[in-house]
């Protein structure tokens, strides 16, 4: 697959302000091991070979084990996810495709259990900003190195 553009060179300043959301989402209160399982997984449904990469790479060098990562598709059927991992992927999942089902109450009442209200926010962001990268990606073909 042939990149379309490097949209870092043809927007910096639109590129600038998403490096700024990232900077931002980096100083959350959720977990890092946490946030590059909400990103592999937000990756995985949209389908972003770059992000896929980047962030199983990514957890392996935070101390991921590739049991968990492989399974992070998954997650419902092992027993390798803590409940709060579990509540962030559930709550991934329904706002990476929130086109689907509106965020059902029933994954709200799910979730809120394992977060403050300040970290369902900073959990929300974080999601956000995987979701933009993976458009992002995909629009332009970012591939893999």
């Amino acid at each position: 697959m042939q990149s379309r553009m490097d949209y870092y060179k043809a927007s910096p300043e639109g590129t600038k302000a998403m490096i700024a959301l990232e900077e931002r989402v980096s100083k959350s209160s959720i977990e890092k091991p946490l946030a590059e399982l909400v990103r592999l997984r937000a990756s995985q449904i949209n389908g972003c070979a770059f992000c896929v990469d980047m962030h199983a790479a990514d957890a392996r060098k935070g101390g991921e084990t590739d049991r968990r990562l492989a399974t992070v598709v998954t997650w419902r059927e092992t027993p390798f996810f803590t409940d709060r991992e579990r509540a962030a992927l559930e709550w991934t999942e329904a706002v990476t495709l929130v086109s689907q089902d509106h965020v059902p109450d029933a994954v709200w009442e799910a979730v809120k259990p394992h977060f403050s209200e300040a970290e369902m926010v900073e959990l929300t962001l974080l999601i956000n900003a995987i979701n933009s990268w993976n458009r992002f990606a995909i629009a332009f073909r970012k591939s893999p190195a």
